[in-house]
């Protein structure tokens, strides 16, 4: 019941109170405060469980950010995706300029403990300086026109902060945005690449190891 709660919030554009009724009319009676509080304490280790069941990732990264307002004061959030759509990392922070982006860069390594071989970036001359710094080794291709694989992929967050009327700090973005972009990219593979027949069981695998990974550790 939890996984299946947490799995709706993350996977649909659903509020709080739009899970609630989905689950009553399955005869499950949960408010919809329950249901925030699996998301806060389950949702991190659900996507946690997941990232460690990912394959290694693509070797050409894309890098992007957008800001974010909260509470009326800006913020950006900065996000890494591989060749294939997956993204890697995302971090909010305050700032948009050197120290952010290597601050991210460091993030993100220490996460995957991979380096790639290109990186791809808009025009932000940020990431520029990370670059030669954290990854002087690494081809760098800055293009506005060959990053839209990252930029695509603020779409589903974009609807979320509309969903849930802007996000009301930054360590509540980052929380649930951490936890959004796994376990909703974990349903949405890059479908229109995939034959029905692949699409079908890329959808059974996917199914498969949210089982394995989240009902197990609700049952503890």
């Amino acid at each position: 019941m939890i996984s299946h709660a947490v799995w709706l919030y993350h996977v649909f554009s659903l509020s709080l109170r739009d899970v609630e009724l989905i689950l009553a009319e399955r005869g499950i009676m949960v408010t919809h405060e329950s249901i925030r509080q699996w998301g806060l304490r389950f949702g991190a280790d659900f996507a946690r469980k997941l990232r460690r069941r990912r394959p290694k990732p693509g070797d050409t990264w894309h890098f992007d950010e957008v800001f974010l307002r909260i509470n009326g004061v800006l913020h950006y959030l900065w996000r890494a995706v591989d060749q294939h759509g997956v993204v890697l990392d995302i971090l909010v922070q305050g700032g948009r300029n050197a120290t952010a982006a290597k601050r991210f860069f460091k993030r993100l390594l220490a996460g995957l403990k991979y380096n790639p071989k290109r990186i791809v970036t808009d025009g932000l001359r940020s990431y520029g300086a990370a670059k030669r710094e954290v990854l002087p080794d690494v081809r760098h291709r800055t293009s506005r026109y060959l990053n839209n694989r990252a930029e695509n992929s603020h779409r589903p967050t974009r609807r979320r902060e509309r969903q849930m009327q802007r996000f009301k700090s930054p360590r509540q973005a980052q929380r649930f945005l951490s936890a959004h972009s796994v376990i909703y990219g974990h349903f949405r593979p890059r479908r229109h690449l995939m034959t029905a027949a692949r699409y079908r069981h890329a959808r059974a695998e996917a199914f498969g190891v949210w089982q394995q990974e989240t009902c197990a550790r609700t049952a503890v």
